[in-house]
């Protein structure tokens, strides 16, 4: 068995995550490992949205962009853009 630990949970908290689980057809704690991983993507997201946007901000990173990858770059052109 993986090593486990306890978590102490108010009664109601814990019957309504066995409920979601039961609804997804897994134990509580794969689902709590489910939705562990899940709020690490939402958080890896965020992290890329906040990086991208100031990215964005820099001055010359859109000219940049439009110049690597509009519509008359290589990528822009009909009938080159990698399958």
């Amino acid at each position: 068995m993986e090593n486990t630990t306890s978590v102490e949970v108010d009664t109601n908290v814990h019957e309504r995550l066995t409920a979601l689980a039961a609804t997804r057809g897994l134990s509580l704690s794969a689902y709590l490992a489910e939705l562990a991983a899940e709020q690490e993507n939402e958080a890896g997201l965020a992290r890329a949205t906040r990086a991208f946007d100031e990215a964005v901000r820099r001055p010359g990173f859109r000219e940049g962009f439009e110049r690597d990858f509009g519509p008359d770059s290589v990528f822009g052109r009909t009938g080159t853009r990698a399958a």
